[in-house]
């Protein structure tokens, strides 16, 4: 298995590391959260071992990020010294599979990591598809005509919920209040990442799948299906 470890204990990270390379695994890591987040979005794991006090963005903040702006469903195992109900179910909260309290055995990580990974194994992969255009859920894989599409994070949530949302119109504040809540930006954003959606799925193609309706929203359907 290939594991990103988030982990800012130098102790711990060569334990960890001695042991589950031992073992065969392919481990990457990070001792802060912000190189722990980029790891995370800019490589495939099958499993992060994270952390909650980590220096520069905590462990939660990190978890919500990769579950909320990334979109991935990555298992992640919370590592941390607290054990009362409020701080696990604040890591559950946050998008973490499982909680491992320190100090803890290595042969125990492993367990909880190899039944993680099963877990997500027996899962089937979630595919979304409007027309030629594919949403992979599971790899966050964006294809249309079997050409990848790329996309920044925020852009491909409000692509997924288009897709997820395919049958109806889609109205812009419903769109606003599910990616920025109650913090909304600043200017028009929502019309600068529809425009790059635009651009990603229709510019390069005869089909276009993008639609306003006018004084209402926009919505992901293929000319047929208006």
């Amino acid at each position: 298995m290939r594991i990103l470890i988030i982990e800012d204990n130098r102790d711990i990270l060569e334990n960890v590391a001695q042991y589950l390379e031992g073992k065969g695994h392919v481990l990457d890591f990070a001792e802060d959260g912000i190189t722990g987040l980029h790891l995370a979005t800019v490589n495939a794991y099958d499993i992060i071992v994270l952390d909650l006090m980590l220096p520069g963005m905590d462990g939660l903040d990190v978890c919500r990020k990769l579950r909320k702006d990334a979109i991935l469903n990555t298992p992640i195992l919370m590592l941390t010294a607290r054990d009362s109900l409020n701080d696990k179910l604040s890591g559950f909260e946050a998008g973490g599979d499982d909680y491992l309290v320190k100090p803890f055995a290595l042969a125990e990580l492993e367990a909880r990591i190899k039944s993680l990974v099963r877990r997500l194994e027996r899962q089937d992969p979630v595919v979304l598809r409007v027309a030629d255009l594919e949403f992979d859920t599971s790899t966050i894989r964006i294809t249309r005509g079997g050409q990848t599409i790329h996309l920044r994070p925020i852009t491909r949530r409000i692509l997924l919920m288009l897709m997820k949302n395919s049958h109806r119109v889609v109205s812009r504040s419903e769109i606003e209040r599910a990616i920025w809540e109650e913090n909304l930006p600043d200017g028009d954003s929502l019309r600068a990442h529809i425009y790059a959606i635009r651009n990603a799925i229709d510019k390069p193609f005869v089909q276009k799948l993008l639609h306003t309706v006018h004084g209402t929203g926009f919505r992901l359907c293929s000319s047929d299906e208006k």
